[in-house]
């Protein structure tokens, strides 16, 4: 079959691999008729997680066909249109008990953190869904069937994003009438000021450097800063709302704008890339207020703004999003046309485009902002 495979730090290619196969007698093989690019994939190719390999296939927002099915597989039949939520867990463990779902204690012989489909070796080492077929594991969990009425542009961001924005939102304990400063205008942060208005905060402020992706968001309603315009951007929102924001929700990660002495440190591995959007949430938000973090990080970060938060009482949550707990919920508002999100689509390519596909979504070239591949 037809996968997008990490090619080395910065390269992506479209190659021949094997075909999936059933290995466990609950897993699934699906027919991929849609999967996406997410700015965490960015992350690989750019060489900021551990575990990556050549021919390692990407991608963990996925949706398709059930091609065929393990024998112990009680909810799926061949035939079915599911999506995948990009977590792998088992169901049974204490985490799965609780819908921690991404911090399964049963998938992931590599690493302490849950299995994730698509995210490199030290996440299990499950194969992605930007090619032609994916072998989910465990589809007694994750997979969800999806109402046929819907399309997939519709349903496809139940994988990851949707849930992931809206997860943001919840730990970041935005209320009605709160100010928010949403940090980074990508798939995840326009989404997150979505679901912000949904919650009625009464200011959003958008904080990008990319001019297209902030029109975006100002179409939203939401205000707009270009951090580039400032020289302390987080002293800047401070002093615009008054003491600063009660929320601040990190949707960048490790691949922020780096400094020279950022990039210095990353080589030295003192860090594992830029914390330049932690270091405008430890200023923008006010005291006692709440910053999430739901982009992506790596290991250790050098001259971590600790202190920022601790002197100033603000809560600090993070992580993967345990998205499956998540799908029933927004499907609910997808199907009722509460929520929508195939706004933020802007380019659909197939998988010989892959590679072009990356490149235009990493240098935010010709207004992309969240591309769709169709196998």
């Amino acid at each position: 079959m037809k996968a997008i495979v990490y090619d080395g730090i910065q390269k992506v290619q479209c190659r021949e691999v094997p075909d999936p196969k059933i290995e466990k007698d609950d897993d699934i093989i699906v027919k991929v008729t849609s999967t996406a690019i997410c700015g965490s994939d960015l992350h690989l190719v750019h060489g900021l997680v551990k575990g990556m390999y050549d021919g390692f296939v990407l991608g963990h927002e996925t949706m398709g066909i059930v091609e065929e099915v393990g024998k112990d597989v009680r909810n799926l039949k061949k035939g079915d249109r599911v999506i995948v939520p990009f977590p792998v867990s088992c169901g049974h463990c204490f985490y799965c008990q609780h819908q921690e779902f991404s911090q399964c204690d049963n998938t992931n012989e590599y690493g302490e953190a849950g299995g994730l489909l698509g995210y490199s070796k030290s996440y299990g080492d499950y194969a992605g869904g930007q090619a032609e077929y994916i072998r989910v594991p465990h589809a007694n969990v994750g997979p969800k069937k999806v109402p046929e009425e819907l399309t997939d542009e519709q349903v496809l961001f139940l994988t990851d994003i949707l849930p992931t924005s809206l997860w943001g939102t919840e730990i970041a304990n935005v209320k009605k009438g709160d100010t928010v400063v949403v940090l980074g205008c990508g798939p995840v942060g326009l989404l997150t000021i979505k679901w912000c208005i949904l919650k009625g905060a009464k200011r959003i402020i958008a904080v990008d450097r990319v001019g297209y992706r902030l029109q975006h968001a100002k179409g939203y309603g939401a205000e707009v800063v270009n951090f580039e315009q400032y020289d302390e951007t987080g002293a800047y929102i401070k002093e615009i709302t008054s003491g600063g924001a009660d929320c601040v929700i990190d949707c960048v990660g490790v691949d922020g704008k780096m400094s020279l002495m950022e990039k210095v440190e990353t080589a030295l591995k003192l860090q594992g890339g830029s914390k330049s959007a932690i270091e405008i949430a430890s200023q923008a938000v006010r005291k006692c207020g709440h910053v999430a973090l739901v982009g992506v990080y790596g290991t250790k970060y050098n001259n971590f703004p600790l202190g920022n938060f601790f002197t100033r009482n603000v809560t600090l949550k993070m992580g993967q999003c345990p998205a499956t707990r998540y799908v029933e919920p927004i499907l609910e508002k997808i199907k009722s046309g509460e929520f929508d999100a195939t706004d933020i689509i802007t380019h659909k390519l197939s998988l010989e485009e892959g590679r072009h596909a990356y490149e235009i979504f990493d240098a935010k070239e010709d207004n992309c902002i969240k591309v769709i591949l169709k196998p």
